[in-house]
C-alpha cells in the first residue's frame, strides 16, 4: 500500500469505542460482563459479591411493579446548628440532595410484594452514608406508627452506614431512642417487623431500629455493627479480630442474624415470612400470646 493512500484511511477514534461494558469486582478482583452482572441484580456471577445499590433499584427488584406509594415525601433536613466543620452542612445536603436525587437517605411508603400489602422503607448510603439525621429518623418512626394504624407488617432495607449525623447534634443522637420507641410500640401491638440488613448496616442505624427485627435478614458477606474494624482494633490495642467480624456470616453464626438471603431470592423470601407470620400461624400465635403476658406482667 501507497504511504499517500495509507494516510487517507480514517481510524475510529478511541472515545468511539463502547465503553463501560465491563466491571471490577470488588469481592473477587474479577472483571465482569456488566449486563450479565446486572440481570443477576447487581451481583458477581463469580463470587455472589453483592454491589451497592440505590434505594431505587431496592424498590424496583423487591417490590411489585407500580406498587410503592411513598409516604412523606415532604420532609427535608435543615441546618439548625448552622454547623460548618470541613464544609458547610447546607453545602454537604445540597451535594447529596444533586447526585442522588434524593431529600435524605430514607424512603417510605406502602407497597406489595406478591400481592401482599406492607409498609416499607429503605435507607441509601449514597446518601451522606445513609446517616441518621432527623429527618431518616423521623421517616422510619412514622412508618412504623402508619403500619401500626393500618395493620401491616413492616418492612426496613438498611443500607445505612454513617451512624449518627452529627451536623445535627443532639436531634440526630435523639432519633435512635425515637425509631426504637415506635418499633417498640408495633412489637407490643403483635405487629410483624422484618429487618433487612445490607452493606453496610452501621452506626445508629445498627444501634436501633436496623436491629430490632422480630425476624432479621441480611445479604451476603454485609457489613453490620455499631463501630467500624478499625475502630474495634484501636480499642483492643492490636489484638486480633476474629475472620469474618462484624459480617453477616459471622452475626448468623453467633445468632444475630437469623438467615442470610442472597438478593436474587430476597423478594421470595420475605413473601414467605410474611405469609408464615401473618396468616394465623402457630408462630404468629404464639409471638402474639407472648407479647399479651409481656404486657400483663409489666402492668402489674
Amino acid at each position: 500500500m501507497a504511504w499517500d493512500n495509507f494516510k487517507r484511511i480514517t481510524f475510529r477514534k478511541k472515545k468511539d469505542t463502547p465503553g463501560g461494558l465491563w466491571i471490577k469486582c470488588d469481592g473477587c478482583g474479577a472483571m465482569a460482563y456488566k449486563k450479565r452482572v446486572e440481570e443477576k441484580l447487581h451481583v458477581c456471577p463469580e463470587c455472589n459479591y453483592h454491589f451497592p445499590i440505590s434505594s431505587k433499584n431496592r424498590i424496583r427488584f423487591l417490590l411489585d411493579a407500580g406498587s410503592f406509594e411513598e409516604l412523606f415525601t415532604d420532609m427535608a433536613p435543615c441546618d439548625p446548628l448552622e454547623f460548618k466543620g470541613n464544609k458547610p452542612y447546607v453545602e454537604r445536603l445540597l451535594k447529596a440532595q444533586k447526585q442522588t436525587g434524593l431529600k435524605d437517605a430514607a424512603i417510605v411508603g406502602r407497597a406489595r410484594i406478591k400481592g401482599r400489602e406492607m409498609a416499607f422503607g429503605v435507607t441509601d448510603s449514597r446518601f451522606l452514608m445513609g446517616s441518621m439525621g432527623s429527618v431518616l429518623g423521623e421517616k422510619i418512626s412514622r412508618l412504623a406508627e402508619y403500619a401500626l394504624a393500618e395493620n401491616l407488617p413492616l418492612i426496613i432495607v438498611s443500607g445505612s452506614g454513617g451512624g449518627a449525623r452529627m451536623d445535627e447534634g443532639m436531634i440526630s443522637l435523639v432519633q435512635m431512642a425515637q425509631t426504637s420507641a415506635a418499633i417498640g410500640r408495633l412489637r407490643n401491638a403483635g405487629g410483624l417487623f422484618i429487618s433487612v440488613l445490607t452493606n453496610p448496616t452501621m452506626g445508629g442505624a445498627a444501634a436501633s431500629f436496623a436491629s430490632l427485627g422480630d425476624v432479621m435478614l441480611a445479604e451476603p458477606k454485609s457489613l453490620i455493627g455499631f463501630a467500624g474494624p478499625r475502630v474495634y482494633q484501636s480499642t483492643v490495642r492490636g489484638g486480633q479480630l476474629p475472620d469474618g467480624f462484624q459480617r453477616s456470616e459471622y452475626l448468623l453464626e453467633h445468632g444475630f442474624v437469623d438467615m442470610i438471603v442472597s438478593r436474587i431470592e430476597m423478594r421470595d423470601v420475605l413473601f414467605r415470612v410474611m405469609g408464615y407470620c401473618c396468616n394465623g400461624s402457630p408462630y404468629a400465635r404464639i409471638t402474639a400470646r407472648t407479647r399479651e403476658l409481656q404486657r400483663e406482667h409489666a402492668s402489674l
